[in-house]
């Protein structure tokens, strides 16, 4: 057998595919990640988790324990809420509260506050 018959049989034989693939198709390994976690929608939710976090430290303990951010879609963090006296307490301080998590997160990050009850 001639050497490129050879290669191809033996090619064709194992699954391999004819020629190598490129190496310019090597990336960093944080470029890729970062890409999938956002594709996969992971850096809301790893932003979320922080959030979480930092409640207790921003609206203080008592109402923390009264209350909780469940979600954050599109710049708006939801916030579920015991009682509907927590529920006028925080509104009446959404202001200070809207303004102590820009500084902490930034302003792109969260854009509304809505406090629900249940």
């Amino acid at each position: 057998m001639t050497p490129s018959i050879r290669h191809r049989v033996l090619a064709e034989w194992r699954g391999l595919p004819s020629t190598p693939p490129p190496d310019h198709r090597a990336q960093r390994l944080d470029g890729v990640l970062e890409k999938l976690m956002k594709k996969l929608g992971l850096s809301e939710r790893v932003r979320e988790e922080e959030i979480v976090r930092a409640w207790s430290d921003t609206v203080g303990e008592w109402i923390a324990r009264h209350s909780s951010p469940s979600r954050l879609r599109q710049g708006v963090l939801h916030v579920q809420v015991l009682q509907p006296t927590v529920h006028y307490e925080l509104d009446r301080s959404k202001a200070e509260i809207l303004r102590k998590l820009r500084e902490r997160f930034g302003a792109k990050v969260i854009r509304e506050v809505r406090f629900r009850v249940g």
